[in-house]
C-alpha cells in the first residue's frame, strides 16, 4: 500500500468497537500533487508509518464502507470544488 501526503481538507477518525475487537477508519480528502508520505520528514508522518507498521494488518481485505451522512461547512466545501 501506497500513502500519500498532502495536507488534509478533512480529516476523520472512527473507532469501532466489536466484543474484544477494536477497529480504527481513517477518512480524508486531500489535494492533488500529494508526495508519498515515506518521503516526508515530518516528525508526525514519521509517527503515522510507526504506527501503520505496528498495527495495521495488511493481510485483512479493505472494507468500502456506504457514506450516510457528509458534513462540511460551506465555506469548507466552497474551496474544494
Amino acid at each position: 500500500m501506497r500513502i500519500f501526503l498532502t495536507l488534509p481538507h478533512v480529516e476523520s477518525i472512527f473507532r469501532e468497537k466489536d466484543g474484544e475487537n477494536e477497529y480504527l477508519y481513517w477518512f480524508s480528502v486531500q489535494g492533488e500533487g500529494g508526495k508519498s508520505v515515506e518521503e516526508s520528514q515530518h516528525e508526525v508522518d514519521k509517527k503515522h508509518l510507526q504506527y501503520w507498521y505496528e498495527c495495521i494488518d495488511e493481510e485483512i481485505r479493505h472494507v468500502d464502507l456506504e457514506t450516510k451522512v457528509v458534513m462540511i461547512p460551506d465555506d469548507v466545501r466552497k474551496t474544494m470544488v
